[in-house]
């Protein structure tokens, strides 16, 4: 996700480290490369010169801090590469913000949404996210198909209705999108749904038939939110599609959908500075649970390949419960953790959505995300739940016999048993080292409040961790030592194979 973006971002900042100081040669040396990955991930010209232009004269014009005080009051050393990051990551955040998520509520406390857009964009499916994302905050929500045309449309929302447990308002035969509409307004009212969403129809392009039918819904029920929903798959067309739109209607906030498969990531970057119309909420992904609501700053730390700690915790927050997961941490950072405490963290994470949306939020790990095997927590499951409740919680007890056995039982081999005790006794202890006073938690600014959803300062979060990668915070090698590693290692295997190739046809 968005790894165009990310890509030139992180050239300029290895191009910048190591440097004593900003000067406008280095500087136009790195917004080059930010400039390209821009322009390719089909961000509006407009938008590319006018953010470029402003980060260099900040770039230029700030005076360095070169000392920040993290969450414990502590002095770190932030070089000018880390302030250049910092000055990035404000101005992308004020490109797509400022955001308000509260979504307005009209006359009688009624939460009423229109959902406008091109057909094929995702509206229905949105509908039935926004459904659950209402009743979540125990709302009554109250589904109306108001798409006659495309085939099959009012028979994918009830669907998704059964499925969340919401009402689905569908027109008798003959009746047009407006009419529906307006009896839906009238049976909320009647029966007591304190939220409704109106599904309206889309075209394959904008007419003056699609606008007048919006425009008459619009008439008839008074939405108190119309949200124009987007594909973030078109790229800059999705701009001109939105820009068109806030020109004929009266548009709330937008939708982007499918951003989990937008590799490019212009339209988040464009579309607010041109249309003056906020971003409301991010869909990434098809299930029900993968609308998330919009935040300028953790798309812009994720876009510097930072991470979004807070909307890790956002996500947390909604599967975990809260005095259980302090004391599963609290055992993680003091060694006390068997591998039962893993599993049952395993399936929590496959609670938050895909593995590679997860490791896209950590710090310094977003780079990593394209590389995770899905299919991994499938076979960790199965070896643990292969395992006696003694061997879970004394994992340094299992020999060969009975790491066979547990191999049996998964389908797997002994080799892999071997290879998850190791690993899982390493990170053990890496996580009690950094539960320690002084290992690594305690140096990131803000991870200690960071539940309180304050985010963490760019050039601080940098400092704590160098730019080498998190591998040297931790005291272990950076992610390009471990390559070398890997490659040297890899050339010595061939060269044995080629040597036992040659001996075998002596």
């Amino acid at each position: 996700m968005l790894e165009t973006l990310t890509q030139g971002f992180t050239s300029a900042r290895e191009k910048l480290a190591g440097v004593r100081q900003l000067t406008e040669e280095n500087i136009d040396q790195s917004l080059r490369d930010v400039r390209m990955s821009l322009l390719e991930a089909d961000v509006d010209f407009a938008v590319v010169k006018d953010f470029l232009a402003t980060v260099k004269q900040r770039s230029l014009g700030e005076k360095v801090d070169t000392r920040v005080r993290d969450a414990s009051g502590r002095s770190l050393k932030v070089t000018p590469g880390q302030h250049f990051v910092k000055i990035c990551e404000e101005e992308l955040t004020a490109l797509m913000g400022p955001v308000d998520p509260e979504l307005a509520v009209g006359e009688g406390g009624v939460l009423s949404l229109m959902l406008v857009g091109l057909q094929g964009v995702g509206k229905t499916t949105v509908a039935g996210k926004l459904a659950r994302h209402l009743k979540s905050r125990n709302r009554r929500p109250l589904l109306v198909a108001a798409d006659v045309y495309r085939p099959a449309a009012v028979l994918q929302l009830q669907q998704l209705g059964e499925r969340l447990d919401v009402t689905v308002h569908t027109g008798a035969a003959g009746e047009s999108p407006a009419e529906i509409c307006a009896a839906a307004c009238e049976r909320a009212r009647a029966e007591g749904y304190d939220a409704i969403v109106y599904d309206t129809a889309g075209r394959l392009a904008i007419d003056d038939a699609l606008m007048d039918e919006l425009r008459e819904i619009a008439e008839k029920t008074s939405p108190a939110n119309t949200l124009l929903v987007c594909d973030s798959l078109m790229g800059r067309d999705a701009v001109n599609v939105a820009k068109a739109f806030s020109e004929k209607l009266d548009i709330h906030g937008l939708i982007l959908t499918k951003l989990d498969g937008d590799a490019r990531g212009g339209a988040a970057l464009s579309i607010k500075a041109v249309t003056g119309v906020p971003i409301k909420f991010l869909g990434t992904g098809e299930s029900l649970d993968r609308l998330e609501e919009f935040r300028p700053e953790g798309l812009a730390s994720r876009i510097l390949g930072m991470g979004d700690i807070v909307g890790l915790v956002k996500d947390f927050e909604e599967v975990v419960d809260e005095k259980e997961a302090e004391a599963d941490a609290e055992r993680l950072l003091e060694g006390k953790f068997g591998l039962e405490d893993l599993l049952k963290q395993l399936r929590t994470i496959q609670k938050l959505g895909p593995l590679r949306d997860v490791m896209a939020k950590l710090p310094m790990f977003g780079g990593l995300a394209d590389q995770v095997d899905e299919s991994e927590l499938g076979r960790v499951e199965a070896l643990i739940q292969s395992m006696t409740p003694a061997e879970r919680t004394q994992p340094e007890i299992i020999d060969k016999r009975r790491a066979a056995r547990i191999a049996r039982g998964s389908g797997r081999r002994s080799q892999d048993v071997r290879e998850l005790i190791q690993r899982f006794v390493q990170m053990r202890g890496m996580m009690a080292n950094l539960g320690k006073k002084g290992g690594l938690l305690s140096k990131i600014p803000g991870l200690g409040r960071m539940t309180g959803a304050g985010d963490m300062d760019p050039a601080g979060l940098m400092a704590a961790m160098g730019d080498g990668g998190f591998g040297d915070a931790v005291g272990g090698p950076s992610q390009r030592v471990l390559e070398k590693k890997r490659a040297r290692s890899k050339g010595k295997r061939k060269q044995a194979r080629k040597a036992r190739r040659k001996n075998r046809k002596r």
